[in-house]
């Protein structure tokens, strides 16, 4: 038979937590420790996705357009197309974890404090 009802906690009771109201929500954006974690972001975001996509279109702006190029092969049937083409994976492998590591490292830790800061009340 089916209920409605969660389950019942493991560990006691639950910690009560106090949703932050709409103006304290307005009151962390406007706040210099928000607009940090947001420069913090931007920083590394913006420029790092304008250079992908300039990377991807030079990309396919080559393939249709620079077809003897492409074409040239490097080693065996490998020819240049291919290279740059596994190179795309490979740059978006490496935007991802290098992503992971500013966001550890920079933008976690701010973004913690503010979570604390509005749960906490304080």
């Amino acid at each position: 038979m089916a209920t409605d009802a969660p389950p019942p906690s493991k560990g006691g009771p639950e910690p009560t937590r106090s949703t932050p109201s709409t103006a304290e929500y307005v009151d962390m954006q406007q706040s210099p420790e928000f607009g940090e974690l947001r420069t913090a972001h931007r920083s590394f975001a913006f420029p790092l996705t304008i250079a992908f996509i300039t990377w991807y279109l030079g990309y396919v702006l080559l393939s249709n357009y620079a077809g003897d190029f492409m074409g040239t092969k490097v080693i065996g049937n490998i020819n240049i197309a291919l290279v740059l083409g596994l190179a795309q994976f490979l740059t978006t492998f490496l935007i991802a974890w290098w992503y992971s590591r500013h966001a550890a490292a920079k933008l976690d830790p701010r973004a913690d404090a503010i979570k604390s800061r509005m749960e906490g009340g304080a």
